[in-house]
């Protein structure tokens, strides 16, 4: 893979938590416009190791470039000027705000100035949000709530989003319509990492897929590869 294609290039990524030692040298890239998905059992290191590429663990140690930059001791505003953002699992929105000011507050313009994602493009993109305009984040339901959080990244226009356990705990009908959403995201050319437990869905929707044990990367490549790779179902205890 060219470098010039690459918007994230991790290498060598390792973490700790006081004297626990989470990741061991992982690598992760992901290219423009690309779909990579992280999986791996509880516990593994995948949120882990996220936090560490977005600059939220402050024991690490490998080098991180982002576009080309040396991002391996950014802050996590400097990396989210850089174009990367990021849903997190615990949704993160503002309770005290309404949807509508959840999503404005976000908004700004892309790293190319493309501003493709509006109030209205987000709105029409989940419909639920458009019919909940003035109520309080507080007042949303869980899945209401991960949609707003989707819709916030996006209205940062991104070229790389992070997903972290997008689906996790909600009801199905949610479930399916965050996955249209993701099908959306990655058909509009934005990069994508995303991590969530039903790996036969990340993997239907990858480009390329990487499986973490015990803080190493054990399994990566094709997305197609890894779903048939005979070693996939004992890395994940499926």
């Amino acid at each position: 893979m060219a470098a010039a294609e690459l918007i994230l290039d991790a290498r060598d990524i390792h973490a700790w938590y006081g004297s626990s030692h989470v990741l061991h040298g992982v690598q992760l890239q992901v290219a423009r416009g690309e779909t990579v998905g992280l999986l791996g059992r509880n516990g593994m290191g995948k949120s882990t190791l996220i936090r560490s590429l977005l600059g939220h663990v402050a024991q690490r140690d490998g080098q991180i470039h982002l576009f080309g930059r040396d991002v391996s001791r950014a802050k996590p505003h400097e990396v989210a000027r850089l174009g990367v953002a990021y849903v997190p699992e615990g949704r993160g929105i503002f309770p005290n705000l309404s949807v509508r000011e959840n999503l404005v507050m976000a908004a700004r313009p892309g790293r190319d100035g493309q501003q493709d994602w509006t109030l209205e493009r987000v709105l029409a993109t989940f419909p639920r949000l458009a019919e909940r305009l003035g109520n309080l984040g507080a007042q949303l339901s869980g899945g209401e709530q991960q949609m707003l959080s989707i819709g916030r990244a996006l209205m940062t226009h991104p070229s790389l989003i992070i997903l972290d356990e997008a689906t996790e705990g909600l009801a199905p009908l949610i479930v399916a319509e965050i996955w249209r959403v993701i099908g959306e995201i990655r058909a509009a050319g934005i990069a994508t990492l995303i991590v969530d437990r039903d790996y036969r869905k990340v993997l239907a929707r990858s480009d390329r897929a990487l499986v973490l044990q015990k803080g190493q990367a054990v399994l990566h490549g094709a997305a197609d590869e890894v779903a048939t790779s005979p070693a996939l179902a004992g890395f994940l205890g499926v």
